[in-house]
């Protein structure tokens, strides 16, 4: 279903819109700070391209970077002051924060970019309907999730390949983030607002500073207080708590046209759904990316014991590439948020040669971005890994090994990811799902299955299925690129010829 699917929905929205208009007069100071706000808003289908993309994304990819340093820094601090047993259990909580992201994203993405649009038109009473539908959305799918995914952690960690030796660690670790879910979905909720109703600094500080927090809690609650793993899940939530504390009060700021306003919120099952629907295709996304880990890990677990490599440490192997490859990754994320925003607002405003440009630019963007990573990761491979698995030679070859193989067709990556933002960004949600499945579903589950029993070594085999995915992944994207940008230029044609 696309943005303009659902047309009672938007019936909907322009009728709030003209009864907002009918509304008596407001105070001159309160029409002042309307028009200020307006005005920024209005840049996004003003600005030169380019400049609103570095504007906007540089924020967001410095957000992101920094967000996923500290995961990064976690695993450090976890694997020099816990040791090989806690990474290899951490590598089995991957699927479940992909599933705990998928929620998340599902409302934050879907909810700001419904943002977009209606800031777009010029809906701001919509736009403000918006806020309080998504904070109530974060409440119940945060609080809903943790409960029911800390009843049954450990039959899933077990379901995952936990043995013995990780199935500790992984628990510990588990149950203080779930404790703090709804803290997690507030805060990435928060945020993707932020950066909707055009606070983009906002939003990168407010990552920086949950960055600063965990760095300098990590180690206290690790090595200081000796909480071990549970120290470093506890100081990711005590991090994002004091993020949100900060979020809400920069909500409360009356000078913006969107603001939190301390009453009954109208709860809408019109906006809810909409929002869900448009962020479904992320949630999808994050959702296949919990299934193909499973698959990995389990398949890690079999094929790693069968070679004599050790379940263990194949599946701690894949963990700390995998947690090195989502830095780039989310450096990516992170133009797609500064991208979002831009392309929801001219969209809504039609402005169809503006769009062509944005998914131009941000395309070219994006594969820089993981072009640098590529060489990074392939070349300097040995001495990243060894940053998590000291004191383990088996650990440290088997993760680069398989970190040089996992970035062999990174180039391509950024296309597909951008690509299927865009079109999320634009409405085009079936396009966006589709775009989304390929590589996770239709390519790389079927290859998982396929590559190992075609090597030598099958681990080799579960290795070498990801780059080949992420290859046959971009010629879709590319495919559906194409026929996007077709589909704007016979638009503005038609307008040039009726005009």
């Amino acid at each position: 279903m696309g943005l303009s699917a659902s047309k009672d929905f938007d019936e909907e929205m322009k009728d709030q819109s003209q009864t907002t208009e009918t509304q008596p007069a407001a105070p001159e100071n309160k029409l002042e700070v309307e028009e200020a706000g307006k005005k920024r808003l209005n840049e996004l289908g003003e600005k030169p391209i380019g400049r609103l993309l570095l504007q906007y994304a540089l924020p967001a990819i410095t957000a992101m970077a920094a967000s996923s340093l500290y995961n990064i820094i976690d695993g450090i601090f976890i694997g020099q002051g816990v040791g090989p047993e806690a990474i290899m259990g951490l590598a089995l909580t991957g699927p479940l924060m992909a599933l705990g992201a998928a929620f998340g994203a599902m409302v934050g993405v879907g909810g700001a970019t419904l943002m977009s649009v209606r800031l777009g038109q010029k809906d701001y009473r919509t736009a403000q309907d918006i806020l309080g539908n998504v904070l109530f959305m974060n409440v119940v799918m945060g609080l809903g999730l943790g409960i029911l995914l800390q009843v049954f952690l450990t039959p899933i960690l077990r379901f995952f390949g936990a043995s013995d030796v990780t199935l500790g660690p992984a628990r510990d670790f588990m149950t203080v983030i779930l404790c703090g879910n709804v803290i997690t979905h507030l805060y990435l909720g928060m945020n993707a607002l932020l950066r909707s109703t055009n606070r983009p600094r906002e939003a990168m500080f407010s990552t920086i500073g949950t960055v600063v927090a965990n760095c300098l809690l990590a180690p206290l609650f690790i090595f200081v207080f000796q909480w071990g793993i549970r120290g470093a899940a506890a100081a990711t939530v005590c991090a994002q708590f004091l993020m949100l504390c900060r979020q809400f009060y920069l909500f409360t700021d009356k000078t913006n046209l969107v603001y939190l306003r301390f009453e009954h919120p109208n709860i809408s099952g019109r906006i809810i759904f909409k929002a869900l629907t448009i962020g479904l295709p992320q949630f999808l996304i994050n959702l296949c990316a919990c299934l193909v880990a499973i698959i990995i890990t389990r398949s890690m677990t079999l094929y790693g014991a069968e070679t004599g490599a050790g379940g263990d440490v194949a599946v701690g192997s894949y963990g700390i590439a995998n947690r090195l490859i989502l830095f780039a990754v989310m450096l990516t994320i992170g133009l797609n948020q500064g991208m979002q925003p831009i392309a929801g607002f001219n969209y809504g405003a039609k402005h169809y040669d503006r769009l062509i440009e944005v998914l131009k630019k941000a395309g070219l963007f994006a594969t820089v971005i993981t072009f640098i990573s590529f060489c990074i990761y392939f070349f300097f491979a040995t001495p990243l890994v060894t940053l998590f698995a000291k004191g383990s030679p088996q650990l440290i070859e088997e993760a680069a090994h398989g970190l040089r193989i996992m970035t062999f067709t990174f180039p391509l990556v950024g296309i597909q990811i951008i690509t299927t933002a865009f079109l999320q960004s634009i409405g085009q949600t079936g396009k966006s799902i589709f775009l989304s499945l390929t590589r996770q579903l239709l390519f790389l589950v079927p290859l998982l299955f396929l590559f190992p029993r075609l090597f030598d070594n099958p681990v080799d085999g579960v290795w070498y299925s990801m780059p080949v995915a992420d290859t046959m992944a971009f010629l879709i994207a590319i495919a559906l690129q194409a026929w996007q940008v077709k589909k704007f230029r016979h638009i503005l044609a038609e307008k040039t010829i009726t005009q």
